[in-house]
């Protein structure tokens, strides 16, 4: 049996762990449907489902269609945040009454309290649709604000309003992570 040393060995498995965090991850492409690579030509880009849109050929990259399609998703977004906005006005008027017991007070102002954090989160959310909306009217609309490289469907149907790379979003993030804000 041979002794280890307990210092290398931490040292060992300190230096894979940092390995681990710092490495990019390796991502491979999503596999197209074959099926439905073409229906985007015969259907209205509202019609179109995520699917069609992400089996569209890369050739096809921000084509009118897709623009429409993310056009629609964007303003589905935000009118779904402005209905919200509208039941949280009202939810906020009837819960007016004056309750007694300290407790239950406390509890529904938390509770509004919550409500308006959330509403805030989509305030600035919905800032971010707006300039989406302006990146799209502009034709910048898919490409990363740093690199100027393709942003990718599948990225922008996961979050529409993304304005950089996967590879540009983790190196800020990375960077606010050891350097701060």
């Amino acid at each position: 049996m041979v002794p280890t040393h307990a210092p290398d060995a931490a040292k060992a498995s300190y230096s894979t762990m940092i390995e681990r965090v710092i490495a990019p991850p390796i991502h491979a492409a999503a596999p197209k449907n074959p099926k439905l690579a073409n229906n985007w030509k015969t259907k209205p880009a509202d019609q179109l489902s995520d699917e069609e849109v992400k089996a569209m050929p890369d050739s096809e990259y921000m084509n009118e269609k897709q623009l429409a399609f993310f056009r629609h998703k964007l303003s589905v977004l935000k009118q779904d945040i402005h209905n919200s906005a509208g039941e949280t006005t009202e939810h906020l008027r009837e819960d007016t009454s004056v309750v007694p017991d300290p407790a239950d007070r406390a509890t529904i102002e938390e509770e509004h309290a919550l409500e308006l954090r959330t509403r805030d989160r989509e305030r600035k959310l919905l800032k971010k649709i707006e300039q989406s909306i302006a990146r799209i009217d502009s034709g910048d609309y898919g490409y990363c604000d740093e690199t100027g490289e393709a942003i990718g469907v599948g990225r922008l149907i996961a979050r529409p309003t993304a304005n950089l790379s996967l590879e540009a979003q983790q190196r800020r993030e990375l960077k606010q992570k050891m350097f701060g804000d």
